[in-house]
């Protein structure tokens, strides 16, 4: 995204969520040119995050190594952004780096790992969400991968989301399933605790759809709770793809939370 180095308020690392790429942000780059420069990485398993080798037993660990690398060759505090799996890694690396963040804006991150704590209600809707690893793990393990991937679409997008898709989109989720059914691991086995995120020093935003699923939209409401400095806002509409079904509201609302932070903090630095 094009910017002015003379006036670059700072940096934006969007995560996309799990089947998608960087390009779902494109909105956000717009919406924060020129003040901010977004940096929006594939991640693995998308067109340009390369394979997972599978030197061991897959975790967000693996993942979130070359994000904390690049947030650590930044210059200034870093705006942390993600969506769905991608909202789940910002949470595992903000609670690695908080000393580099300024602000922290989750789209439904799928902390599923949290579910466990939230009682009856969480059990529950864990339980929803081992059904859909499940259906994937086992579409891999017999072969198939199209009744899978449609499980794992319309469970996220709605019923039949799936069947409208250009066959190509089809193809390219099809072949995401591996990736996809590591995601779902990798949440569901995260260990941080929520209290690793309880003391966050940079304010916090919670997005999630009027009509989310129960799992994220549970999540959502726990941290929002939970956490200081947190503003919980529901999109109209939305429901788990807020950011790409409703990408110019969503866009909005975590530029603002951005530009508000990077001005409380300006604000602290000169005090």
């Amino acid at each position: 995204m094009a910017s002015h180095p003379g006036h670059l308020a700072g940096h934006v690392v969007a995560l996309h969520c799990s089947g998608g790429g960087g390009r779902q942000w494109r909105r956000l780059a717009e919406r924060l040119a020129p003040d901010h420069r977004l940096i929006a990485p594939d991640l693995i398993g998308s067109d340009g995050g390369g394979a997972w080798e599978g030197q061991a037993i897959f975790s967000l660990a693996d993942e979130a190594a070359s994000i904390i690398a690049l947030i650590d060759r930044l210059e200034g505090p870093v705006h942390l952004v993600g969506h769905s799996y991608g909202g789940g890694l910002a949470l595992h690396i903000a609670a690695r780096r908080p000393e580099r963040l300024a602000s922290l804006s989750l789209y439904e991150p799928s902390a599923f790992h949290l579910l466990r704590t939230m009682g009856p209600p969480g059990r529950a809707a864990l339980r929803e969400i081992q059904a859909i690893a499940g259906a994937i793990h086992t579409g891999l393990s017999e072969g198939s991968y199209r009744a899978a991937a449609e499980r794992f679409v319309d469970y996220w997008n709605g019923a039949g989301a799936f069947s409208t898709m250009r066959p190509d989109l089809q193809a390219k989720l099809v072949g995401y399933l591996p990736k996809a059914s590591l995601d779902f691991r990798a949440l569901i086995h995260e260990s941080t605790a929520m209290s690793r995120y309880l003391g966050f020093p940079f304010p916090v935003l919670l997005l999630r759809g009027e009509h989310a699923p129960a799992p994220t939209r549970l999540i959502a409401e726990e941290l929002a709770s939970r956490l200081a400095a947190t503003a919980l806002e529901v999109v109209a509409g939305a429901g788990h793809m807020g950011p790409v079904t409703h990408e110019t509201l969503v866009a909005e609302r975590i530029v603002r939370h951005v530009v508000l932070a990077g001005a409380a903090a300006t604000r602290s630095q000169a005090a």
